[in-house]
């Protein structure tokens, strides 16, 4: 496996705040639709818990989300979302006020609320702007950073074609985000997005060609169905799955790992630190 240690190290401005990614971090998720397809957080007590285990466990960034985008799910309405993300943010605020909070939605009004309301300070949009015409004006006007999700479908199935596809297709939207004014942008390559179960490991195979676009990388695994189709199991018995394509991924010089279980992903970030003599 090549060992990518020596990868681009880069910071992010977090509210103000610059967050440095020379060492690995971790996005804990707080999932607060019932809908979901693995874990998911209601009511005050349970969300307070699941924020105060996440910031314990190490996470640098929370990740709250109240629309499934889980395969053949019916994305909750606008008004639901925004219903739900108001009671989750509100105790997040409580329980964790000066945490660094990430918002998982693709809609533009949603985002903005966020942000003005709560003064959330990422957008992560699975969508990486295809569902929301206005979602990247919302970004460039408010000044926060942005998860770009590669969730195009490519229809190549082998290496160099499918990840030629993928750079080219990133490469055009990173270049009209920065035309708009998009200062931070983070690269999430959208494991289980648009591909099939053999393009997700010819992704993961060939993550480290994401390099060129010199941005940080966010990789989201835990727990897909990459991981338990493959194996035939199920959702809940894929921690370990994780595990081991979280350590690939690490490898592979990602920079943050958007994970479910924040403890076990800081242990691989530290293990994989060691072993590229970054202790």
């Amino acid at each position: 496996m090549q060992n990518l240690s020596t990868a681009s190290t880069y910071t992010i401005n977090v509210g103000g705040k610059l967050l440095e990614l020379d060492t690995p971090i971790v996005m804990g998720i707080l999932n607060v639709s019932p809908d979901s397809f693995y874990q998911h957080h209601e009511g005050a007590d349970a969300i307070r818990q699941r924020v105060g285990q996440i910031v314990a466990e190490g996470a640098a960034i929370i990740d709250v989300g109240a629309c499934s985008t889980r395969p053949g799910s019916t994305p909750v309405s606008e008004e639901e979302e925004t219903q739900l993300l108001r009671v989750a943010l509100g105790e997040v605020r409580k329980e964790a006020l000066e945490a660094a909070v990430s918002v998982d939605t693709f809609r533009a009004s949603v985002a903005r609320m966020c942000i003005e309301e709560y003064g959330i300070q990422i957008v992560n949009d699975i969508s990486g702007g295809n569902m929301d015409a206005d979602m990247w004006r919302t970004v460039a006007e408010l000044g926060v950073p942005y998860v770009l999700t590669h969730n195009t479908p490519i229809s190549a199935s082998d290496d160099a074609t499918f990840m030629a596809d993928l750079l080219r297709d990133m490469g055009q939207r990173v270049e009209k985000l920065h035309d708009m004014g998009v200062c931070d942008i983070l690269l999430d390559p959208g494991f289980g997005f648009g591909k099939t179960l053999e393009q997700n490991y010819i992704l993961m195979r060939n993550m480290e060609v994401l390099h060129e676009l010199q941005l940080p990388l966010l990789v989201g695994i835990s727990h897909k169905s990459m991981i338990y189709r493959l194996l035939g199991t199920t959702p809940e018995q894929a921690l370990n799955g994780s595990t081991v394509l979280h350590t690939v991924a690490l490898q592979k010089g990602a920079h943050i790992l958007r994970v479910h279980e924040v403890k076990e992903a800081m242990e691989c970030i530290r293990i994989c630190g060691m072993l590229n003599g970054k202790s």
